[in-house]
């Protein structure tokens, strides 16, 4: 490292001219990602301030410590880690949530399956619902609706044990309470029944080129079998055992799974399945309805 002193109009300068020569940090079909604006909300990050004072302080020095910092941090982001991943910390749902190499990074897509879950449990007149999320990582989607809802009684799984620890240690910064069970799936969960059941599986393919992208996340998170659909219709088969009549499974997927989704819950028996949009308009949530009546039809079959 160079002993020359930056302002941080300086250091930010060279931060732009880094993040236009590379490019392992840019998202793939994001148009809109701007080398200067990286370059500040990483300095930002860095010093614990915010892009205004970034603005307001052009000519300000950065300390010997500060300059360590920043400097680890651009390199580190330049090859494409993320900037959350370097804060240690990520918002969900208005929640700061700590985040590690061993949890996924809550995507702002993924605040869509605690909206539709809201407007399903709002249909019922359920003052206390029992909720389940499968594979909690981070805890983000459990918390939002423990957040949400303080009567609900919220369980969150994970097979890891690491992500599970994460998952626990914000809940309990966030004073929320969730019951965190360790379980591959419903393994561990004997013969629990909830009201309404999410999760955020993996659902990338194993050549999926997102993936170049996604390598500082566990992978074990990210990638299923069979096109990405292995974990989707292991959770559509096994579902309905651990839940209540005219209970919710809703399920994030890839843009182009809803599809494949919505058939297996239809062949499963789910009543009134159906897809939800993302922010960007692409289907993001499929789910249906579970009704005892629907398991006695099958069986008749």
């Amino acid at each position: 490292m160079s002993s020359k002193r930056y302002t941080l109009a300086q250091w930010l300068q060279q931060a732009e001219a880094g993040f236009r020569e590379h490019a392992q940090w840019r998202i793939p079909g994001v148009a809109d990602q701007s080398p200067r604006r990286e370059a500040q909300w990483l300095l930002a990050a860095a010093l614990s301030q915010t892009q205004a004072w970034l603005m307001t302080w052009p000519e300000r020095e950065l300390t010997e410590a500060q300059l360590i910092r920043a400097e680890d941090w651009l390199a580190r982001r330049l090859q494409g880690e993320p900037l959350a991943l370097l804060r240690g910390e990520h918002e969900f749902w208005s929640l700061p949530l700590t985040v590690t190499a061993d949890t996924l990074i809550p995507r702002a897509d993924t605040e869509r399956v605690v909206e539709v879950a809201l407007g399903c449990l709002a249909q019922s007149d359920l003052s206390a619902p029992d909720i389940l999320d499968l594979g909690t990582g981070s805890g983000a989607i459990a918390l939002a609706l423990a957040h949400s809802l303080p009567q609900a009684h919220l369980v969150a799984v994970d097979r890891s044990a690491p992500a599970l620890a994460v998952a626990e240690a914000n809940g309990r910064d966030l004073g929320l309470s969730v019951q965190w069970i360790l379980s591959d799936w419903f393994s561990a969960l004997g013969t629990m029944r909830f009201h309404l059941i999410v999760s955020n599986p993996p659902y990338l393919a194993e050549d999926d080129l997102h993936l170049l992208h996604l390598q500082h996340e566990p992978r074990s998170a990210l990638v299923a079998e069979s096109n990405g659909m292995a974990d989707l219709w292991q959770l559509v088969t096994m579902a309905p055992a651990h839940l209540q009549d005219h209970g919710w499974l809703l399920l994030e997927h890839g843009a182009t799974q809803a599809e494949a989704v919505r058939e297996a819950l239809q062949q499963r028996g789910f009543e009134q399945v159906q897809s939800w949009q993302d922010l960007a308009g692409q289907d993001r949530v499929s789910g249906g309805q579970w009704c005892v009546s629907a398991e006695s039809t099958l069986a008749d079959r």
